[in-house]
């Protein structure tokens, strides 16, 4: 299996905001753990910083920075993206075809937006997807918590079985790259 793990805007400002994401510092240990496994098995690691300009999450600002927990390390990969779509006017797909990829493992922030957005995309370009379950999250909104809505995403997303490629939904525990 050629694969990826892919990190998509565990960022300062998206983090350190008001309310907090959910089970946020237990997504950035699950999403660490994920990654040493990956290094452990020479998978790549990339991560996807959003970038609004002129916004707190403008390319270079304090927000847009990588939350400081994160273990990432200046030999990863980095895509910088403007919408919630890691591939669209990126060149996420130029580094997975430079590297063989037919696979990713996704995590990330929002659940519902820029996860949910990007697996669906990736499954589109027919990759296969494994989304690591408990390391994905997003803020409680006014029709459903943050809980309610990773668990409707691990749910839906393994339903999407019409683009042709295995797509699981799997927690960061029970992920071994091989």
């Amino acid at each position: 299996m050629n694969a990826a793990f892919l990190i998509i805007d565990v960022q300062r400002g998206l983090f350190d905001a008001t309310p907090r994401p959910f089970e946020a510092d237990a997504v950035v240990e699950r999403i660490n753990t994920v990654t040493q496994r990956a290094r452990e098995a020479h998978v790549p690691v990339i991560f996807v910083q959003h970038e609004t300009p002129g916004s707190a999450l403008a390319f270079g600002a304090p927000a847009w920075a990588l939350e400081p927990r994160l273990d990432a390390r200046p030999d990863d990969h980095r895509v910088r993206k403007t919408t919630p779509d890691s591939f669209l006017r990126t060149n996420l797909a130029d580094v997975l075809t430079s590297l063989d990829v037919r696979a990713l493992f996704i995590c990330g922030y929002a659940s519902e937006f820029c996860v949910d957005t990007t697996t669906r995309s990736a499954l589109a370009k027919g990759f296969a997807v494994t989304l690591v379950a408990d390391a994905h999250t997003t803020v409680d909104k006014p029709h459903a918590t943050g809980a309610q809505i990773r668990a409707h995403e691990n749910a839906t997303v393994c339903n999407l079985r019409s683009f042709g490629v295995p797509i699981h939904a799997i927690e960061a525990a029970e992920i071994r790259f091989r």
